[in-house]
Formats: structure tokens, C-alpha cells, sequence
């Protein structure tokens, strides 16, 4: 049972995405919304089945999916997996991935190309749970590439727009670049011990194992595994949104809000979250690979809560809060202690989910109300509707930390690995303060989101259209709230392997330090305004906020531009001097095929007219001696 529900969890989506593309373009647009939703709720089912049968019967660490495949010295034995921690997280995309479904079904209801939405949304979905439940590098980079595609379709799906074409080719090319290394460590890590089953990569390059011989498991070369590892960080950074590869995000907002629900909460971005710890034993041998991780993610957490805090567009404070909080789960795997293991990431990458996947549907579904996302636009938006008002109040909560919600448990026990590895050097301390400065930033954009939206004296801008929500939507929206408030739990059963200790007193320093954030926006004055924001920076320099502190122009100035001028010298020599060549020598051969053509049509030419002459006199002359 199992392991037939291993294999049905990744095969399900992907055939919702073939059977839904077909049934919008051949037989009714309408009927892709019944593929797509029952598609991804039969996902749901199946990935319940397998928790169950992993703890029930046990994980199964090995499921064939086709022949191996040998490619000389490398064995490729596409390998699956149904363990705790792939099992749980595949239940939580799956869970993601039927509430976004469910919601783009209403949410895009007039859309002309919803059929193709949908099914990319399964695809995407079908990509990460392949990522999830691999057990193999090979099967895991095509899962990885698959919701690299899949990501570029979704953010471009409003393609008419110019914005929404550059926002997805930014993901695609910024996200493709950085994929150049993950490849490139995949490549290295499987040639060590000549397969790509994760088993034998960890048991050749982190230790002894699961090696039936430990000396041949020795890793050759440390530097050759700090370099491997290293790319694959890469890969990782700029597929999460990590500083420097951090601009597209936040851009990706041009797409429709489910698929930003999707990308942001339980998928792509989170995805290098989930690869890092299947190679955490390798990882924790790489020293230079997690101070790269290290560096990155504390800057990154740190410089988008502040952008957060700033941004005019209620949907850009989550792409920046996503920013933030997948720094924070890739964090615990740069400094966790090799004895405590990667459950502390991991354990956020679950929360994560529930909660920024409710905050976007709710954002979502208030700017169906209010006819938008900016801030000045959604002033006072919750007031009057009973059931997003409370949804949004507990996706803020678990967002900024409050126990006792699914993000205060996951959030501290973040903060406790990054305690623990303080121990063992800079790098903790690094990561341990970046997460102090970051909780009461966190805090502030939370308050002052809900200080937006919950205006009393805008109360009059709000309208009702998004009443018209039917119970597929009103359903999707209460599980994830229900999830986010009491998803915390799983700390208590044998769901994740969480070694990770909880530290009562950081916890305590952290929750002092989301009361007194919130109440330091909370208590500047009002005025006639109620956004905090506008009223501490004044819109200019709200405007600096918007466009990233000039990341974006510094972007285009130190890679953009140079890309483009590179890529105009490649094309110049490309056609000026590796071209002229072949250009030449069909010159050469054209004239010198007219030119002898020319000759040879000459001598035809005089041949002819002499045989005609001929004729003509030899008809002469037998015309007068028969005459």
C-alpha cells in the first residue's frame, strides 16, 4: 500500500495536467476546473495514505519507478521513496496544491486560459512532489526543472501584460543561471560513487553510511565536496530567491495569486529547502558550502523584513515575508549540529506552508472586494467580511510568531538550532542574531498590514463582491486556517524527525520581542492615515522600498547590461568571423558557379545556332534538287 502510494502521489497531478489541457482545448474550458479540482484532492487522499502507511508498515527507502538505467561507469537506478519527513511534506504540498486548485477555480472563473492555468498548476505541483519523494539526483533534477518551467508559465500566464512577460523571463533567466550550478553539483556528487541514488551519494561523500564497504565510502577529496555542495547551494539560492539572486521574486506577483500562493508557500521556493536536508550528512562534511549558505540567508532575512515592512503593495510585503522565512528554514541547515539533523528546516518548510498559502488566498479574495492589492487601495478591506477577517488574523499571527501557532513553534525551533550550532562557531552566531533582528521586523509588517487592512475609518471603501466565494473556496481557506493554528502538534508525534531541543528562554527573549514591535507600530499616531509605513517614511521614500533600495537598477547595471553586451560580442563574431567563412566560400562558389554556367550556356548557345544553319541549308538544298 504504500509504496503503490508513493508512485500514485507523483503520477496523480501529472496526469491531471495531461487529461485537464485536453479536456480546455478539445471538449469544454469549464470541464478543467472538475479535472483540476478532483485531481488534486485524489492527491490529498493518496498522500494521506502513505503517512499512514509509512507509520503503519513502516518506510519504504527504495521504490523502483522504471529499469535502472546504466550509462557506463554511472548507474542511474530512478529510485523513490516513502520515509517520515518525504511522506509528511508530500501530504503538505498536496494539501497546498488542492486549496490553490480549488481557489483558481473561482478566482479565475472568467479567464479565457484557465484550462492551461490549471494544468500547469498540476504540473507544477507534480514537479515538487517528485522532488519530495525522490530518492535518486536524476529524478529529483527533473522535478527541479520541471517547476522551473512550470514557475515561468504561471508568473507569465497574464501574457498580454508586459509586465507579467518581463516578470517571468526575469524568474526564468535568473532562476536558470543559478540551476548552471546545481546541475553542475548533481554531476559532481554522482560520479563519486558512480550512481545517483541518494543512499550511496550520502554514504560516499558524508561518511560510512549505508555502505556495505566503509573503505570505499571514504570521500576522496574534501575540496572536491565543498565544491560540489557549494553549487548546489547555488542552485538553491537562486531557486528560493536568496540574496544575490533575490530580485525575481518579488516580481513574480505579475502572475494570477494562486500561483503565487503556490510558488511562495509549498513548492519552488521551499523545494532547495527539502534537497539540502536528503543531503544534510554531506552538507554538515562541506564546511565552505554552509558558510555560503550561512551569509546568504542571514543577509537575506534580514534585508527583505525590512523591504516588508516598506512595500505599497500588500502583495509585495508577502513576496518579501517569503524572502524572508525561506532564509530562516535554510538557515537551521547551515548551522544545525550534525547530531541534531535538518528537522528544524524542515519543521518550518511545513508551517511555512499552511500559513503563507492562507495569506495569499486571503489577499487574494480581499482584492476581488476592493479591486486591488496596494495598501492605499485595501485600507479599512477586512471590515464586514466575517469569514476572510479572521483568516487573514491567523495567517498574520503564525506569520509574526505567537504561540501558540504553527509558526511560533517552527520559527523557535529555527532559532534553537541556530543556538546550538552558535556553539560551534561563527557561522551560528551569524544566523542566530540575523533571526533575533529578524522576529521583531516580522512582527512589525504583520501589525502594520493588519492595522491597513482593518481601518475602521475606511470601512466604507469595502465592498462585497467576494461573498460570491463558493464552499470550495470557503472550505480550502478554513482547512489552511484550522492548519496554521493548530499544525504545531506534529512536534508531538512521530510524523518528523525533529532531534532539535526547544529553548525555553529564546523563545521567551523572541516572544518580548514580538509584543514590543507590535506595539511600537501600533502606537504611532494616526493621524488621518492609517498605514504606519507612509506615515514613518512619507511615499518618496516609501517609493526607495518599492523598488528594493535600487537593487533592481543595480541589477541591470552590473548583469543585465554587461549580459547584453557580451551576448552582442558573441553575436558579432558569431556572424562577422566564424560566419564569414562559410559566407565566403558560398560567395566564391555562387560566382563561380554563374560564371561557368554563363560559359556553358555560351557554348550551347553557338553550338545550336550552327545546327540550325546547318538545317536550314540542307532543307535548301534538297527542296531545289528534288524541285
Amino acid at each position: 500500500m504504500t509504496a503503490t502510494a508513493a508512485r500514485l502521489v507523483v503520477l496523480l497531478p501529472a496526469v491531471a495536467a495531461v487529461l485537464g489541457l485536453l479536456v480546455a482545448r478539445r471538449i469544454d474550458p469549464r470541464a478543467a476546473r472538475l479535472v483540476a479540482t478532483v485531481g488534486s484532492l485524489a492527491t490529498v487522499i493518496v498522500a494521506l495514505v502513505e503517512v499512514i502507511g509509512v507509520h503503519s508498515t513502516g518506510p519504504v527507502r527504495a521504490l523502483q519507478v522504471a529499469p535502472a538505467l546504466d550509462a557506463g561507469e554511472l548507474r542511474i537506478p530512478l529510485l523513490l521513496q516513502a520515509t517520515t519527513a518525504p511522506a509528511l511534506i508530500a501530504l503538505v504540498v498536496a494539501v497546498v496544491g488542492w486549496a490553490v486548485q480549488a481557489f483558481a477555480g473561482w478566482y479565475l472563473r472568467d479567464d479565457d486560459r484557465y484550462g492551461t492555468f490549471a494544468a500547469t498548476v498540476s504540473l507544477f505541483t507534480a514537479g515538487m512532489l517528485l522532488t519530495v519523494q525522490s530518492a535518486d539526483l536524476v529524478l529529483t533534477l527533473v522535478g527541479w526543472e520541471v517547476m522551473g518551467w512550470c514557475s515561468y508559465l504561471l508568473i507569465g500566464h497574464w501574457s498580454r501584460k508586459e509586465s507579467a512577460r518581463r516578470a517571468a523571463l526575469k524568474a526564468f533567466l535568473v532562476t536558470r543561471l543559478a540551476d548552471v550550478g546545481f546541475v553542475l553539483g548533481v554531476v559532481i556528487l554522482a560520479a563519486g560513487p558512480g550512481s545517483t541514488a541518494y543512499r550511496e551519494v550520502v554514504g560516499f561523500w558524508g561518511g560510512t553510511a549505508g555502505c556495505a564497504d566503509a573503505g570505499a565510502c571514504a570521500a576522496p577529496s574534501g575540496t572536491l565536496r565543498t565544491v560540489a555542495m557549494a553549487l548546489l547551494v547555488i542552485g538553491v539560492l537562486g531557486k528560493s530567491g536568496m540574496v544575490p539572486f533575490h530580485d525575481w521574486l518579488p516580481d513574480a506577483m505579475e502572475g494570477p495569486t494562486p500561483a503565487s500562493a503556490l510558488i511562495h508557500a509549498a513548492t519552488m521556493v521551499a523545494a532547495g529547502t527539502f534537497v539540502l536536508a536528503q543531503l544534510f550528512d554531506v552538507l554538515v562534511a562541506a564546511d565552505g558550502a554552509r558558510w555560503l549558505l550561512a551569509v546568504s540567508t542571514a543577509v537575506t532575512m534580514v534585508y527583505a523584513a525590512v523591504l516588508a515592512f516598506g512595500q505599497s503593495d500588500l502583495k509585495r510585503l508577502l513576496a518579501y515575508s517569503t524572502l524572508s522565512q525561506v532564509a530562516l528554514m535554510l538557515s537551521a541547515l547551515a548551522v544545525a549540529p550534525a547530531d541534531e539533523g535538518p528537522g528544524a528546516g524542515v519543521l518550518h518548510l511545513y508551517s511555512h506552508a499552511f500559513f503563507k498559502a492562507l495569506l495569499f488566498l486571503a489577499i487574494g479574495w480581499l482584492s476581488i472586494a476592493v479591486g486591488s492589492t496596494a495598501a492605499a487601495r485595501m485600507q479599512g478591506g477586512l471590515r464586514g467580511h466575517l469569514f476572510i477577517r479572521p483568516a487573514m488574523f491567523v495567517g498574520l499571527l503564525a506569520l509574526a510568531g505567537v504561540p501558540p501557532l504553527v509558526g511560533f513553534v517552527s520559527k523557535e525551533y529555527v532559532l534553537s538550532a541556530a543556538e546550538a550550532g552558535a556553539s560551534e562557531g561563527g557561522r551560528g552566531w551569524l544566523v542566530l542574531l540575523a533571526g533575533i533582528v529578524t522576529v521583531p521586523l516580522t512582527a512589525a509588517y504583520c501589525m502594520r498590514a493588519w492595522l491597513v487592512l482593518d481601518h475602521v475609518g475606511s470601512a466604507d471603501v469595502t465592498r462585497h463582491d467576494s461573498d460570491s466565494a463558493g464552499v470550495p473556496v470557503r472550505t480550502a481557506v478554513t482547512v489552511l486556517t484550522v492548519l496554521s493554528v493548530v499544525g504545531g502538534v506534529v512536534v508531538f508525534t512521530p510524523l518528523l524527525d525533529l532531534e532539535t531541543h526547544f529553548g525555553w528562554l529564546l523563545a521567551l527573549v523572541s516572544l518580548l520581542l514580538v509584543v514590543g514591535a507590535g506595539l511600537a507600530v501600533r502606537t504611532v499616531p494616526v493621524d488621518d492615515q492609517p498605514d504606519p509605513a507612509t506615515r514613518l517614511f512619507g511615499s518618496a521614500r516609501m517609493a526607495l522600498f518599492d523598488k528594493g533600495f535600487g537593487v533592481d537598477r543595480l541589477y541591470v547595471t552590473l548583469v543585465a547590461r554587461p549580459v547584453l553586451k557580451l551576448a552582442d560580442l558573441v553575436t558579432f563574431l558569431d556572424r562577422e568571423v566564424v560566419d564569414a567563412y562559410v559566407r565566403g566560400t558560398a560567395v566564391t562558389a555562387y560566382w563561380a558557379g554563374k560564371g561557368g554556367n554563363r560559359a556553358h550556356q555560351r557554348e550551347r548557345a553557338a553550338s545550336g545556332l550552327a545546327w540550325v544553319v546547318a538545317g536550314v541549308v540542307a532543307v535548301a538544298l534538297a527542296g531545289v534538287a528534288l524541285w
